[in-house]
Formats: structure tokens, sequence, C-alpha cells
């Protein structure tokens, strides 16, 4: 923030959307988004598995019964599309759609409350929506892309990758057009998957940041303000949990791919 007087709109919004950082170029590290993704993983999968070792055989009741319905909805969307055999997919599929989804609902608080408190505490920059950093989100496609080359290893063997590789889906005489293709095809699904998450949360988050400025800018504007803000949230719990949902599924299907014999 500026050091003396309010801040402009531009030192406002680049404020709100500057990493905390440590370290130089490379080896930079996004200490709000390792710490917050860090603890919002830490307190929702510790609740889950407090909650596992609480649940009863009978009849569900509160967060027992809500956390249930989300697992028995991940593992039908798994059913459906992953029909190979792996202990792996669900537990996959569960972590990956409820910790996007905790990390996309950061972005329902209101812009100001944390990275103020921040700033009055000493910490000059913090975000608190990890899937806004595009770090984040390639780290966690990048590692869905190395299980799924994993996956294709394990159900289909070195030589047969290799074959699918080179003989899909033009035939084995057009061998470097199909290697290509695959190339293209492989880098192209982790690029899409980091970019979707993080393209939708970032505009997300400009525009509660604009709206926040525009209640600034006047008086007379912030009811109005306040009011297309709260608009704005009620309707962004939805693209919290459908860009988790996409995710997720894509996650599935990526993997359900790598285990089919073409």
């Amino acid at each position: 923030m500026a050091d003396s007087g309010a801040p402009t709109s531009t030192e406002y919004i680049v404020h709100h959307l500057t990493n905390l950082t440590v370290g130089e170029g490379f080896w930079t590290l996004h200490l709000d988004t390792l710490i917050v993704s860090g603890l919002l993983g830490l307190v929702v999968f510790g609740f889950m598995m407090m909650l596992a070792r609480k649940a009863s055989s009978g009849v569900p009741s509160g967060w027992q019964n809500f956390v249930e319905m989300v697992v028995s909805m991940v593992d039908t969307q798994v059913r459906d599309t992953f029909h190979a055999k792996s202990n792996l997919v669900t537990p996959l599929a569960i972590t990956i759609f409820i910790w996007v989804f905790v990390m996309n609902a950061m972005d329902l608080i209101p812009v100001d409350f944390v990275p103020m408190t921040a700033h009055a505490a000493g910490v000059p920059y913090l975000k608190i929506v990890p899937t806004t950093d595009p770090n984040l989100t390639f780290a966690m496609s990048l590692t869905v892309f190395a299980i799924m080359i994993g996956f294709n290893f394990k159900f289909k063997g070195a030589g047969g990758f290799l074959k699918e590789a080179l003989t899909v889906p033009f035939g084995k005489y057009l061998f470097p057009v199909n290697l290509l293709f695959r190339i293209i095809e492989d880098i192209a699904k982790p690029v899409s998957l980091a970019l979707r998450l993080f393209g939708n949360m970032y505009a997300g988050e400009m525009v509660f940041i604009l709206l926040a400025v525009w209640a600034g800018a006047s008086f007379l504007w912030a009811p109005f303000a306040a009011t297309l803000s709260l608009g704005w949230a009620l309707f962004h719990i939805l693209i919290i949990t459908l860009q988790a949902f996409v995710f997720m599924m894509l996650t599935v299907v990526y993997m359900s791919m790598a285990a089919e014999h073409h």
C-alpha cells in the first residue's frame, strides 16, 4: 500500500494481486500461496479424518452426512468414467475436488479483510486465494500429468505406450505425425488444466477488487457496489464449485485415457 495518503486505484489493484514472496528468480517462493493452501489442506482433511474416526454405522447426521454425500458423489463419477482397477483414482479425485473447492472458496472472503489485517501487522502483501496463483495451478496439473504418465506405463507397459504414441491415429507408417500429435496432446492437457482454473478464479477475484474500488470511489456508489458484490458472491459459489468439479473430472478422464488401450 502507499506509505502516505490513500492508495490510487492502480496501487490498490496491484497490492491485492501481488503475492508475498521470498527468494529471487526461479527460486522465488510465494509464501502466501504455500501457507494458505497448506493450512486449508491440514484443516479440511484433518477434519475429515476426525469424522472418519468417529463415524457411526447407523444413519449419518450433521457433518458426517455431508462428507459422505460428497465422497459418494465423487466415487460415482469415478466409477462411471474410470473402468480400470486402481486404488488411487478415487482418493485422488476426492482430494482434488475438496482441496480445490476450499481454496476457491477463499475468494468469498471480503477482499480487504485479510490483506488489510496483514498490512496492519507489518506484512506488505497477502493473497488468500491460492488458485489465483498460476504457480499452484500448474503444480497441481503437472502432478496430475506425472501420474497420468505413470498410469500409461502401468497399464500398457513401455512397449504398449510407445506403440500407441507412434501408431495412433494414422498407423505405423505415419509415426512422425502420430508422435507429434501425441506430444501436442499431452502438453495441452496440463496447460489447459492449469490455465482454466487459474483464469476463472483470477477473473472472479478481479471482479471483487474492481467492485471494491468502485465502492471506495464515492460514498454514493457504495450501496450499489455492495449489492453487486453480494450478487457476484452468490453467483461465484457456482463458479468455485464448478471449477473444482471440472478439475476433478478432467483428472479422472486423463487417468481413464491413460489406462485404456487403443
